[in-house]
């Protein structure tokens, strides 16, 4: 009888601490040890560019920019410091595109600009500030996501104007015959290149490049800059402002008008381009 006893109560121990171990192990397992999740690298980089349409002619421009505050509150609508190319055609609000037929001839009349002497391009090279004024919260799972942030812009650049010649093709009066010549305005051709009725039309682009004069100046811009990207690692954005450029010396745009050193315009650019974090 006491062998019996000595076995059911072996077996009654064994049972009862198996339950014990199963249950520690079940409760080493439900406890859930947490987790340090990695936060992302802060957003230290900007690279964009657009088309500008200004009120005297249009512009192409690359911005290079790095993030002022890296603050992770201000991270999504952040101030930036930024260089910019950009590349401009200046036009004088008197010209006008023309056409002409001349009857006696057989080729087909080209377009031409009556009166242009010169075109006139830029080469900016500038370095500027964009600061935050206002914008949408940090996105949060309280706050909706804002579709736009409002920057000032401002920059000053040094600007490399390139002056170009332009030539008409025209029939030019010498010993009573009418010849065809390439001519560019000067005091003893304007005579010839002002008689719009003779002129065949412009002579192209490339004629003329080999006499392009540079005239340095300096420019300066202040815009409101709106952010519409909605993603901090894209770029799109609509600029509005006025620009100021002043030069060297008086620019030749056109004939019978007053010639100044300086441009002022308003200006509507279109940009798009990426952001990213800085790169161990």
């Amino acid at each position: 009888m006491k062998k019996y006893f000595c076995i059911s109560a072996c077996l009654l121990a064994s049972f009862l601490f198996t339950d014990v171990v199963s249950a520690q192990i079940t409760d080493r397992d439900s406890i859930v040890v947490p987790v340090k999740r990695k936060r992302p690298k802060p957003i230290k980089h900007e690279l964009s560019g657009g088309l500008r349409l200004n009120t005297d002619g249009w512009s192409i421009f690359l911005d290079r920019g790095k993030v002022k505050n890296t603050d992770r509150t201000t991270d999504y609508y952040y101030s930036l410091n930024f260089w910019q190319i950009e590349l401009s055609e200046k036009k004088h609000p008197q010209q006008i595109k023309r056409s002409n037929t001349i009857s006696s001839q057989t080729e087909a009349a080209k377009p031409f600009i009556y009166g242009k002497i010169s075109n006139f391009y830029t080469l900016n090279i500038g370095y500027g500030k964009r600061k935050l004024i206002a914008g949408k919260p940090e996105m949060n799972k309280d706050v909706e996501p804002g579709h736009v942030s409002i920057h000032w812009m401002y920059m000053g650049a040094l600007s490399i104007g390139l002056e170009k010649p332009y030539y008409v093709d025209a029939y030019v009066a010498k010993n009573g015959v009418n010849v065809p010549e390439t001519i560019r305005y000067t005091d003893s051709t304007k005579e010839d290149f002002l008689a719009q009725e003779f002129i065949v039309g412009s002579s192209g682009f490339g004629k003329g490049l080999g006499e392009t004069k540079i005239v340095p100046g300096a420019q300066f811009k202040t815009a409101l800059h709106f952010d519409f990207a909605n993603s901090k690692k894209a770029k799109l954005a609509v600029e509005t402002g006025v620009s100021a450029s002043i030069y060297s010396r008086a620019i030749e745009m056109m004939a019978n008008t007053n010639s100044v050193p300086y441009f002022v315009n308003a200006y509507m650019s279109f940009q798009f381009g990426k952001r990213w974090a800085q790169k161990k």
